[in-house]
């Protein structure tokens, strides 16, 4: 980018580390592949999410938002920039996009029960309410009121944030969130902007990476990378209540990408400490992008 050019202001948006416990005592997560003719990341397997929309923001949503007294969505990303309204549609944002993109809803019933599609009357009801969220004639406020519903946004654990860098032409502010597969419901990927998905355990998903069966893309890979270290959903849902988040612009070189905590990263606005222990670059590497140290560490 010339010095001349300004950067693209980075869009807001939200996607999430969708988990489940599988019959191996173990947990995976979702992934889902764009679609070959999409504008951005086309064909990588990708976390469900996407922009927030205008609707994510709407007041009249706080009638159908159920949180305890002390939830704090601004506390939580740990941006003190944001408005309250502004953090909170991140959240709303995760969990329509989930619906929207993988079918999978979080959400409570007035009783508080999480909802189940165990009925194929619900299973139908639910598709079309999806289906006409995807093609803009309604929106989650619509299903929420028609349905009576509550949407439990502290099922939602802040896990990181993502800043697209400034040399790109496309550009996104992204929180991170996880969330556990409510009970009795499935995922389907039924929109136009994904095709395959798959369900694996992390170190799975990363040796499918490498053996080029699938493509990751750096944020995707990273996250993945740092999932391995736990052995079961407890384990990492208490992680992440404690994980510091903070913005993660990586910083573009030749063939690589230094992650804020790098010792030659030196974008001071974002720069972190050193962590000598984990990897601190993304490195293209035999046509694929693979996590690695900075040889000073």
């Amino acid at each position: 980018m010339s010095e001349s050019a300004q950067a693209a202001v980075p869009k807001e948006s939200a996607t999430v580390i969708l988990v489940r416990s599988n019959q191996a005592k173990s947990w995976e997560v979702f992934l889902a592949r764009r679609h070959r003719d999409s504008s951005f990341m086309a064909e990588a397997y990708v976390f469900p999410g996407g922009q927030v929309a205008a609707a994510d923001t709407d007041a009249q949503l706080n009638g159908y938002i159920s949180t305890p007294d002390n939830f704090n969505p601004q506390a939580l990303l740990q941006d003190d920039r944001l408005s309250p309204e502004m953090a909170q549609s991140f959240f709303i944002c995760a969990i329509r996009e989930t619906f929207e993109e993988a079918g999978v809803l979080i959400a409570r019933t007035s009783s508080g029960h999480s909802i189940h599609f165990d009925s194929d009357q619900q299973n139908v009801r639910f598709t079309t309410y999806r289906r006409e969220l995807n093609a803009g004639r309604i929106i989650l406020q619509d299903v929420a009121r028609k349905e009576n519903l509550q949407f439990p946004l502290d099922a939602l654990i802040p896990y990181a944030h993502w800043i697209t860098p400034e040399i790109m032409p496309k550009r996104f502010r992204t929180f991170f969130f996880l969330v556990e597969l409510p009970e009795g419901q499935e995922t389907t990927t039924g929109c136009s902007e994904l095709t395959d998905s798959l369900w694996a355990t992390p170190g799975d998903i990363l040796k499918m990476h490498y053996n080029k069966e699938i493509m990751l893309m750096p944020p995707t890979l990273k996250t993945l990378d740092e999932l391995t270290a736990y052995t079961n959903i407890d384990a990492l849902f208490a992680a992440a209540r404690g994980r510091a988040i903070y913005p993660v612009m990586p910083q573009p070189g030749e063939q690589i990408l230094k992650l804020p905590h790098d010792p030659e990263y030196s974008i001071e606005k974002y720069k972190q400490p050193a962590r000598p222990d984990e990897p601190s670059r993304i490195v293209m590497t035999d046509g694929i992008w693979k996590t690695g140290f900075c040889r000073n560490q």
